[in-house]
């Protein structure tokens, strides 16, 4: 059991307003692994009070020394790499071979490329005779997910101090080791008092009293829909800026063309990376109907060929969801595909064989439409539905009948012909033919999926306001 009794502000580790602790329970073993202190509004107060008075002097710096304490922070993290992945293995169950390289490994590109990016940004211009300058936001509230703990801190704390802001960051509490451990990292870096604050505890105690207080002047979030509509009902009083990742429904639209092999393989890694659990993930797989009995065959080999397990063990390649919760959702919304007919190739709402104990869900893929349940809402774990179509514009009418627009994956014969058809999907990132995820390109969704971007320079710019001269 890892107990951390305390929480970060003004550069000092000090004892919470509150008494009560939060327990993480490992997802493998249904056992309780850490406890953390369960914040209060007191401890918001103090935070943002420490962020408030560092922020003059910490928005004066150069670009040059905000460049250098992130780099001194993607050392650290690289140095602590198997810490931080042992850590989220223990909190959320995700493969050690998987996490060492989504978590650790990730966080320190990501931290090197804020770093990087600061150089890219006009800080300012002369737009005829009126300076246009780039300046910090000021104080930023930052609430992050589970399903990526470390590096959603590193892509929202990271980007605002190195935007001249200062952070009050509310960690998750299902996974919050991630956010102490940034915090420890921040004091090693030498980091001035107030610039980093960590309070832990819950959303409704602790999140909303960050995106409420006065002295906060913006808000970004991580998280569902549903959050994110909090989030924005609640910064509406204060009329505060926010910046909002959320849900995703997104389409991996595989043309006549394409290898058809290849885009169902690498697009089901996609939406079955992290057990299902990313808002990104290629969920609905669309094919034309030509090819949807072949499709079919090779979706249920690729489902089929994940190891479900201990996640120290090489052989796994599945890990489980993160808690009781998210296997009941998940478990809850396979039921409802089979109780509306959608016809389902493989897994099922059953424990899998063998794994009595742990939150583990079958993978499991159906072939349908997209009008059902399963096809229309985010069900945030490893299950795909496979959709055909009869031509490429009744394609794209498919990809895009969804409330979301976070991300989405096209397929076709050549690179310039996929990216000729990008224009056509309304979603925040493209990939083309399984291109790889640019972490210096924006990340971000239209519609329900949220406002703003994250990743390298657009990230950073998230954080900062226009100000006019003369």
């Amino acid at each position: 059991m890892i107990e951390r009794d305390q929480i970060f502000i003004n550069g000092k580790w000090v004892p919470s307003a509150g008494t009560d602790v939060l327990e993480v329970i490992n997802p493998v073993t249904e056992e309780a692994v850490v406890t953390i202190p369960a914040g209060k509004p007191a401890d918001v107060d103090a935070a943002a009070e420490a962020a408030a008075a560092a922020f003059l002097a910490w928005s004066r710096t150069t670009v040059e020394e905000r460049a250098g304490f992130l780099r001194k922070l993607a050392e650290l993290t690289k140095k602590r790499s198997d810490e931080i992945t042992r850590a989220v293995v223990s909190e959320i169950g995700q493969p050690y071979a998987i996490a060492a390289e989504a978590q650790g490994a990730s966080a320190v590109v990501d931290l090197e490329s804020i770093a990087d990016s600061l150089s890219a940004i006009s800080w300012q211009e002369q737009v005829d005779h009126t300076v246009v300058a780039r300046e910090p936001a000021g104080v930023v509230g930052a609430i992050t997910p589970w399903n990526g703990p470390m590096r959603m801190v590193c892509m929202k704390a990271g980007a605002a101090i190195a935007a001249g802001c200062t952070v009050v960051l509310k960690g998750t509490e299902v996974a919050p080791l991630s956010s102490f451990i940034f915090a420890e990292m921040c004091a090693d870096a030498g980091l001035p008092d107030g610039v980093f604050n960590l309070v832990s505890g819950t959303g409704p105690e602790v999140g909303e009293a960050i995106v409420t207080h006065p002295l906060v002047d913006m808000v970004s979030l991580t998280g569902s829909v549903r959050a994110g509509r909090r989030v924005m009902e609640l910064a509406a009083q204060g009329v505060k800026k926010v910046a909002l990742e959320l849900g995703g429904k997104s389409a991996n639209v595989i043309l006549e063309d394409a290898d058809l092999a290849r885009a169902i393989d690498i697009g089901m890694e996609d939406a079955f990376r992290n057990s299902g659990q990313v808002c990104g993930g290629l969920s609905r797989v669309l094919v034309p109907r030509s090819r949807l009995a072949e499709a079919e065959e090779i979706a249920v080999r690729k489902a089929e060929s994940y190891v479900l397990g201990d996640p120290y063990d090489a052989a796994t390649t599945l890990g489980p969801v993160a808690n009781v919760h998210q296997r009941r959702r998940i478990r809850e919304y396979i039921q409802s595909g089979l109780d509306e007919g959608v016809r389902l190739l493989t897994g099922g709402p059953d424990a899998p064989e063998g794994l009595d104990r742990g939150f583990f869900v079958r993978p499991t893929v159906f072939s349908g439409d997209n009008n059902s349940r399963i096809a229309r809402e985010e069900i945030f774990g490893p299950v795909v539905v496979l959709i055909p179509f009869d031509d490429e514009d009744e394609a794209f009418r498919i990809a895009n009948d969804t409330e979301y627009g976070l991300a989405g994956a096209i397929w076709a014969g050549t690179d310039e012909r996929a990216r000729s058809l990008a224009g056509r999907l309304r979603a925040g990132r493209i990939r083309i033919n399984g291109s790889p995820v640019n972490q210096r390109a924006p990340h971000g969704g239209f519609k329900l999926s949220g406002i703003g971007r994250e990743f390298g320079r657009y990230g950073i710019e998230e954080f900062l306001e226009y100000k006019s001269i003369g």
